[in-house]
């Protein structure tokens, strides 16, 4: 056999090799741990030489837009999608994800956080895997609170946190008191909202599907953040959101900041942080009610089921959802930098433990949620800072910027509570769930 031979010979085979790759489509937002999940990939395709990823990576809202276009329409342009907790038991329910029954022997879906997993399972199927979860804390200068006096417990009411807020912008004029989301949106500030809700004793809707702004635990819960806002919080705060709020307090302009877990990697990283070695961590408040005002999210990949490569795209869940996947970050970029909020184990290893000061903090917010039962009083709804019906994403952005015009003090929060009440009846009338 010549030269010319075994060339033409490898080549071929190449082809051969190449033609029989199976591709799959995957659709993910644009965050910095998916980016890097995107970097880490040559581990998962020298693991699966037969199967070939191609990347959609998209800005949150453009992302939520297409996929919901084309799981509804069943487009089939993806084989993977990065979805929220909201989604999953809507979707599930209408049948267009795929149950991950095949995650493979050594995955241990046992070890998946229960409150993060039951908010992905319905009927007892897991329906999405979680890339990270997450709830929410309170993230606090220590040396702030030293100056003025004060000691952060574990679990404070809100009634101390007012209080707290108010003493330190009157003992550091140039430090905001608090930092809260007040851009409008059903993820910005009705997350934040309505899981602070939860703990007054607020519900969106009653068992009948009735809209509940009308009451007066919605009355005492917005009346409470714009007040506390107004007397403690930054200016232009009815602009501000996550990524507003993090700065404020990587540049020592909040002296406590209530928001998403995950936060605590950003905000004690000495590189990014001027005040990364004085803050301290507690539970997100409560009323003495049995709530506290923490949400419960998760980004997970699931398979539509109109994909034609469902076993290709369960490898690859599996593989970037699996325990070995957090072994492969914590090789490459150290353990505070895993995703967080999925494992039980993550939170048992004495690395990850000491390489991360806010994890035992995380773990208990994580599961001091519950979406199955989310208030004080009963409804007919999942979802802790959401509705999980399908009506929800529009009519909680609606409520949203009137509870952002309320704190921009461009209507009174009678008005703003009048209008949503308005607003979600509508919603529930034109829906089909009241009459």
């Amino acid at each position: 056999m010549n030269l010319r031979t075994l060339i033409l010979g490898a080549s071929a085979s190449l082809f051969a090799f190449a033609a029989h790759a199976e591709a799959i489509t995957i659709a993910t937002v644009n965050n910095g741990d998916m980016v890097r999940m995107q970097k880490l990939t040559d581990d998962f395709t020298a693991k699966n030489p037969d199967i070939q990823l191609n990347w959609v990576t998209l800005e949150e809202n453009v992302l939520r837009e297409r996929v919901t276009t084309d799981i509804a329409t069943k487009g089939g342009q993806y084989d993977v999608m990065t979805i929220g907790t909201y989604e999953v038991p809507i979707w599930a329910k209408q049948s267009w994800l795929l149950p991950l029954d095949n995650l493979g022997a050594d995955y241990d879906a046992d070890d998946i956080i229960p409150a993060i997993r039951n908010g992905l399972s319905a009927d007892g199927k897991l329906y999405a895997a979680p890339f990270y979860g997450e709830s929410s804390f309170i993230m606090y200068r220590k040396d702030l609170f030293e100056k003025s006096g004060l000691t952060m417990p574990d679990a404070p009411t809100w009634e101390f946190i007012g209080e707290a807020a108010r003493k330190i912008k009157a003992d550091n004029p140039d430090v905001n008191g608090i930092c809260l989301r007040g851009k409008a949106g059903w993820g910005e500030n009705m997350a934040f909202l309505t899981a602070t809700a939860n703990s007054f004793g607020a519900r969106w809707f009653d068992e009948q599907w009735k809209p509940q702004f009308d009451q007066p635990e919605w009355k005492n819960t917005l009346d409470f953040y714009v007040k506390l806002m107004n007397d403690a919080g930054p200016q232009g705060a009815s602009s501000n959101g996550f990524n507003e709020n993090l700065a404020l307090f990587q540049q020592g302009k909040c002296g406590m900041w209530i928001d998403a877990t995950v936060a605590a990697s950003f905000v004690s990283d000495p590189k990014n942080s001027t005040v990364a070695d004085k803050v301290g961590y507690a539970l997100a408040p409560d009323t003495g009610l049995g709530k506290r005002g923490n949400w419960l999210w998760a980004w997970s990949l699931a398979i539509p089921a109109g994909t034609q490569k469902a076993e290709a795209a369960q490898k690859f869940v599996s593989w970037a959802t699996g325990k070995g996947y957090l072994d492969l970050v914590a090789s490459k970029e150290g353990w505070a930098n895993v995703p967080p909020g999925t494992r039980t184990s993550l939170y048992n290893n004495p690395e990850y433990q000491k390489a991360a000061p806010f994890a035992k903090m995380t773990l208990d917010s994580i599961n001091a949620a519950d979406p199955t039962k989310p208030t004080v009083k009963p409804v007919p709804y999942t979802g802790v800072q959401f509705v999980a019906i399908p009506e929800f994403q529009g009519l909680g952005t609606t409520v949203g910027q009137l509870f952002s015009a309320a704190l921009a003090g461009q209507m009174s929060v009678d008005d703003a509570l009048k209008q949503a009440q308005d607003a979600a009846s509508a919603a529930m009338q034109e829906g089909g769930y009241i009459q």
